[in-house]
């Protein structure tokens, strides 16, 4: 081999272990990753061969493109209430029933998320399963895990199920001859097999191995362990504090935040309230033991030491405050910034009490820790700062009772569903029916869809934009032209080399089964995006030099990467059950472990008997 090629491989492939090492550490973002990708490749590009316009091709995509169509469309279905309705349906049918609702949540997640974007349908279900299982008496940690792997099989339904599916299709119709891509339910059979066992396994072992992380009716205090960062403090008549307002009162200790004030029985949310406080008042206040014992020096205040604080002290009396839980998602303006400089508190008088991270508890220096994607947070907020982050989409409030406080006049037993609903779902469908039938290419069929949807009001374009996760398309743009590079320098014919060595030892089927497992553990650790743009080629190479079916090879790296149970990190939806599961680590493990090694061997075997290898 040349030496220039040689150089083109080494770098390529230098590339490639910088961008694993920042997809696994996520140094930064890996949307910011991908970018860096793209400028990489058109500096480097007498090594990489791939020049400024190579370079952002994956920004005009059909794939790319495609996939924001299709978080629109998704959105469009959300926007009508639809499926939040499907949770009264859901609650209706359980009937205090565990396994019940178990079942409920399976077999209705997956096929949903076969239609419909499964990140979004995820985030709408996560509020509906945990209000589930408070009325089945069941901890939400037995229900969450299922709910996000159940998503993550139902995208394996059609084409549109999930991004990977709508890439690997486009792989196909660049490195397979004679190929014009996947069509939409060419592999819908065997989707249809990995849905049912792996709903059989959630619903039996999985069922057993799934913890019970999270109490049942568990107080929120002790959900997040703040005994010692909340506490009860009696204002002294020699305070300096009377007189002054609870606003004014807190602005003068920002190293505490006073939630309430309680007095003859009444309760004032703080620490916005204008109410002037008067002796013998009690106040609720949040802060680290350090700092509420320098409070209490300061203000001329008394530690009512036998009171605890739990979430019955936020609800009784009741105040315009509650208590609400949410979750950062990977979309969120949020993700990335430190909490001081967020506005919580100035503009939504909202204060973040707490923070589940990846099993880690943050309860101390919050002001400046950053959010990241998936962070649970305990806040002390108003119903209208969660009408606000609802409607945003900035955060995903998983409390029924703090999202149907401010739901007015309609019943939160009874979320409406919109007149538009009907026409909603039948653009949808019609988009798959039109793709499907190839009388326009889904590109154009889910860019036509996009326009219905708002030409009818299904869908605001303001609505529209928001719903795109703009960090997913950067990354899937940014790692296409590192494939193109791969196939320019020769890079995937060498790790390709890896297969053809494999088949001297082991079957067709073998090499194909090692695949499937190899794909999908790199899967768990980066995003499938990623996995997906590195292994096709490989497998598809591989195949062609082992004289198999190239096709067998990419649908196996497909569903592969489209599958990723083993860790939170590798797949969206398990990352947004995270925290409100109070999941670890070795959770995804266990239960996902298992799992991923079942649907390696029955994936193999469907794809051996439908297409042959």
């Amino acid at each position: 081999m040349p030496l220039f090629e040689v150089s083109g491989v080494a770098v390529v492939f230098a590339l490639v272990g910088l961008a694993l090492v920042a997809f696994v550490t996520e140094i930064v973002p890996n949307d910011v990753t991908a970018i860096g990708i793209v400028t990489a490749l058109a500096v480097l590009e007498p090594w990489t061969g791939v020049g400024a316009r190579d370079a952002i091709s994956g920004f005009a995509n059909p794939a790319t493109v495609t996939i924001i169509a299709m978080y629109m469309l998704s959105a469009g279905v959300e926007e009508t209430g639809i499926i939040r309705r499907l949770g009264v349906l859901l609650a209706e049918f359980t009937d205090g029933s565990e396994f019940r609702a178990l079942v409920a949540t399976v077999c209705t997640t997956g096929p949903i998320a076969g239609v419909v974007n499964n990140t979004p349908v995820v985030a709408v279900f996560i509020p509906m399963i945990t209000d589930l299982a408070e009325r089945t008496n069941t901890s939400p940690s037995t229900l969450l895990l299922p709910l996000s792997y159940a998503a993550i099989l139902g995208g394996t339904l059609t084409l549109v199920g999930t991004s990977t599916n709508i890439l690997a299709s486009d792989f196909a119709r660049l490195l397979i001859d004679g190929r014009d891509g996947i069509g939409m339910f060419e592999f819908t059979g065997l989707g249809v097999v990995l849905l049912l066992v792996g709903s059989a396994y959630l619903l039996t072992v999985g069922r057993w191995l799934t913890p019970a992380r999270i109490p049942v009716d568990a107080d929120r205090v002790s959900e997040f362990d703040l005994a010692d960062h909340l506490a009860l403090m009696r204002v002294r008549e020699e305070s300096p504090a009377v007189g002054l307002s609870l606003e004014a009162f807190d602005a003068e200790h920002p190293d505490v935040r006073v939630l309430q004030l309680r007095r003859d029985g009444a309760g004032y949310a703080g620490p916005h309230s204008e109410v002037p406080i008067e002796a013998d008042d009690v106040l609720v206040v949040h802060g680290s033991v350090q700092a509420v014992n320098r409070f209490r020096e300061a203000a001329g205040v008394s530690h009512l030491l036998r009171e605890p604080v739990t979430e019955d002290t936020f609800e009784s009396p009741a105040t315009e405050g509650t208590l609400a839980r949410a979750i950062v998602p990977e979309n969120s303006r949020y993700a990335g910034e430190v909490v001081a400089e967020a506005g919580f508190h100035e503009y939504h008088r909202t204060t973040v009490l707490a923070i589940r991270r990846a099993g880690e508890l943050i309860r101390t220096e919050i002001p400046q820790t950053a959010l990241q994607a998936g962070d649970l947070l305990l806040l002390r907020t108003t119903p209208a700062s969660v009408r606000y982050f609802d409607d945003t989409g900035d955060l995903i409030v998983v409390d029924r009772e703090a999202r149907s406080g401010y739901s007015g006049d309609v019943d939160p037993e009874r979320p409406p569903v919109s007149p538009k609903a009907p026409l909603a779902v039948g653009i949808l469908l019609g988009v798959v029916a039109v793709a499907a039938l190839d009388l326009l290419p889904i590109v154009i069929a889910a860019l036509g869809g996009v326009v219905a949807m708002v030409a009818t009001g299904c869908l605001t374009t303001a609505d529209a934009y928001d719903a795109v996760s703009w960090n997913v398309i950067f990354l899937l743009a940014g790692v296409i032209p590192l494939g193109l590079a791969l196939n320019e320098t020769g890079g995937a014919a060498l790790m390709a080399d890896l297969l053809v060595a494999l088949g001297g030892v082991l079957p067709l089927v073998g090499v194909l089964f090692a695949l499937y497992v190899a794909v999908g553990l790199l899967a768990s650790v980066i995003t499938p995006v990623a996995t997906i743009v590195l292994a096709i080629p490989v497998a598809v190479d591989g195949a062609a030099r082992l004289g198999a079916n190239e096709f067998a090879f990419l649908l196996a790296a497909m569903f592969a990467s489209a599958t990723s149970f083993v860790t939170p990190i590798g797949y969206q939806t398990n990352l947004m059950v995270y925290g409100p599961g109070g999941y670890e680590f070795r959770d995804f493990v266990r239960v996902g472990g298992p799992l991923q090694l079942l649907l390696a061997v029955v994936g193999t075997a469907g794809i051996a008997v439908m297409w042959g290898v």
